[in-house]
């Protein structure tokens, strides 16, 4: 897989998509922040991202050396669809106080090459951001993101039970970029159903743009 054909994938409330199309993709502490954000995410994980220190050992467990990045710091993208996560958003549970239909959820399909060509600060990591096992990567080492991600979790339709546990946390790895994301970065959205894809057209997204699949949700 080449570098330049690697998308990454970022949900959101429908709410959120007018704000986004005129500020991009800003990070809670940006000036450019949406004040009405409306959230969809688990609230525990978020808090606890924001002082969760993780080492970017570059796939190297033993370098005490390695430097230190705050997740919370980062905007997260996933590198595929129908994460974990979207589980839950959708049916509540864990600190999830509020189910979220899928009507109402949005994927922003951002093009990974012209993220890296516009930020200087971002990494990587290979499974889950919060997992012991997992590590991360600086941007010397991006050439081999498509060798580093395994694919296969990345696009496992099935990830449950204890035998599937590091396919799982492979699944969740995440593309981290540092300050706003420019709108124009965005270079696709999903959406579930034609009446949330009316919205968006609506919003004055081009209707090329925009996909259905519905197959992207639970």
């Amino acid at each position: 897989m080449d570098l330049a054909e690697i998308k990454v994938y970022r949900m959101t409330h429908i709410d959120n998509i007018e704000h986004i199309l005129q500020y991009g993709i800003t990070h809670r502490n940006s000036p450019n922040h949406n004040p009405d954000y409306v959230a969809i995410g688990d609230i525990s994980l978020i808090s606890n991202r924001d002082t969760k220190l993780v080492k970017v050992d570059n796939g190297d467990i033993f370098d005490i050396d390695a430097s230190t990045i705050t997740l919370g710091d980062f905007i997260p993208f996933y590198f595929g669809i129908k994460m974990p996560m979207l589980y839950v958003i959708q049916n509540g549970g864990n600190f999830v106080t509020k189910a979220t239909p899928a009507y109402e959820i949005i994927y922003m399909v951002c093009s990974i090459a012209k993220i890296i060509k516009h930020h200087k600060d971002y990494y990587f990591s290979d499974g889950h951001a919060t997992d012991n096992l997992t590590s991360f990567y600086d941007k010397t080492k991006v050439s081999e993101l498509p060798e580093i991600i395994d694919w296969n979790a990345v696009r496992a339709s099935y990830w449950g039970g204890q035998d599937n546990l590091n396919v799982k946390r492979k699944k969740q790895a995440e593309f981290l970029v540092s300050g706003d994301v420019d709108s124009s970065h965005i270079i696709g959205f999903g959406c579930y159903n034609d009446n949330a894809k009316n919205k968006l057209v609506d919003l004055g997204i081009e209707e090329d743009k925009i996909k259905v699949i519905p197959g992207a949700y639970y």
